[in-house]
């Protein structure tokens, strides 16, 4: 039995379809460019060119035209925002922003139709129900519940039709479309971050690619029974569908609410896992969302979803890191820049100053490592600092060299953290859990 109660918009397909839609929007906000000038010609004003682009119609004509895109259009201004979000103006990064929420669902005939493609024109006859509404609508694919013959919950990922194949193409309109904007600095080399930005979703893309990162991280964590992984169910998976059991849990967003030592112990275990991940198992699942995580209160464990953005780690990234990391405990500006070079920050000839003002941010990011008793993430504000360290580098000092995309990948992680551990008001002794990993 299918439940058909899903109003969405489809997705189109196709690559000449798809980049009319971006060129529409270019024309749209161009013309909406010239109104507001108008306008405020009329009223004796000279507004610049950013200005009259951030107008808040224009703002939403952006975002809302990515989201109906989904794929790669909505995912490159999702990594730009959170990857480029130091080096970016910060209106540029405000517009891409609002691409973190959901995207927009495909409609219950297109939906029917991926359906059958990858599981045959009978495919409902593999569920005793599925509800055609998702739980869940992302950039690369939609989630949908499902109860099989037997009686088990499923969660089905489904990927947007056309999204594989239009990756590249997107990533590169989207590019023009900001180019246009004129507000992405002249000065930047971005062509590595979209370049790596293509590769990545691809390996997103690929969802028997996914079931086995999964595959491998439940058996790297057979032993740590504080995380618990669904299982994939090979015969109703293919590379654009992904079936897994569905697993019980609350958001951690709605941690909110609960004891103090309840949201210390969340955000504790996630600080671990992603030690564990850089320096044991040199396999990090990058993506920061925190919709890829639930909390079930009764056994205190946390679920642990969505390993599209799983990376393996190099031994230059992982070494050099532990390097910092230690560096950064120790207050030791000489090995901090070592660390750096070897990771690739300094790949290119840069002045003294833009250098040591590399070092000072990353030390400024250091500060809960340094906490030598438990970090107060409630009380502190250190994204902004960070943030505001980045702008001042690059508009400031005219520094816009990008570290190796690994290392950004990376930034994305710890910094989706700080944010959760804010979020969640924890208090985490940082320095405890990095300790074991460090060179003491």
């Amino acid at each position: 039995m299918a439940v058909a109660d899903n109003k969405g918009s489809p997705i189109p397909k196709g690559r000449l379809r798809r980049m009319a839609s971006l060129a529409s929007l270019a024309a749209r906000v161009s013309g909406g460019m010239l109104g507001e000038g108008a306008r405020q010609w009329a009223r004796g004003k000279r507004p610049s060119t950013k200005d009259l682009l951030l107008t808040p119609a224009n703002a939403s004509r952006i975002t809302e035209q990515l989201a109906q895109l989904r794929g790669a259009a909505m995912k490159v201004g999702q990594l730009l925002s959170m990857d480029a979000g130091d080096l970016l103006p910060p209106e540029l990064t405000l517009i891409l922003s609002r691409l973190q929420s959901n995207g927009t669902p495909m409609p219950a005939r297109q939906l029917s139709q991926v359906l059958a493609k990858e599981l045959g024109e009978n495919w409902q006859h593999h569920f005793a129900q599925f509800s055609f509404k998702p739980m869940a609508a992302a950039s690369i694919g939609q989630v949908h519940l499902a109860h099989a013959d037997d009686g088990r919950k499923l969660a089905i990922k489904v990927q947007y039709p056309g999204v594989s194949a239009s990756i590249d193409s997107d990533v590169d309109n989207v590019l023009t479309l900001l180019k246009m904007s004129r507000l992405l600095p002249e000065q930047l080399d971005y062509s590595e971050l979209l370049n790596e930005a293509k590769r990545q979703l691809h390996a997103e893309a690929d969802y028997i690619l996914e079931a086995q990162q999964l595959a491998k991280f439940a058996s790297l964590l057979a032993d740590e029974p504080q995380f618990v992984l669904p299982r994939v169910d090979s015969q109703l998976s293919s590379s654009r569908l992904l079936t897994m059991t569905y697993m019980e849990g609350v958001a951690l967003s709605e941690l909110q609410q609960q004891p103090q030592r309840v949201r210390n112990s969340v955000i504790s275990q996630l600080f671990r896992l992603l030690f564990k991940e850089l320096f044991e198992f040199r396999l990090v699942q990058t993506d920061p969302n925190f919709a890829n995580y639930l909390y079930q209160p009764e056994s205190q464990r946390l679920v642990l979803l969505d390993f599209g953005a799983t990376r393996t780690s190099p031994s230059t990234i992982s070494e050099g890191y532990r390097q910092l990391l230690t560096a950064g405990l120790n207050n030791d500006e000489a090995t901090m820049e070592q660390a750096l070079s070897q990771i690739g920050f300094f790949s290119q000839d840069i002045k003294a100053s833009q250098r040591q003002a590399v070092v000072a941010m990353v030390q400024l990011a250091c500060e809960p490592v340094r906490c030598p008793d438990v970090y107060d993430f409630a009380n502190s504000t250190l994204a902004i600092q960070v943030r505001d360290a980045g702008s001042k580098l690059s508009l400031e000092q005219g520094y816009w060299h990008t570290p190796p995309a690994d290392a950004l990948f990376l930034h994305r992680k710890i910094g989706g953290l700080y944010l959760l551990a804010a979020k969640l008001n924890a208090q985490v002794n940082v320095q405890q859990l990095l300790r074991p990993y460090l060179i003491i």
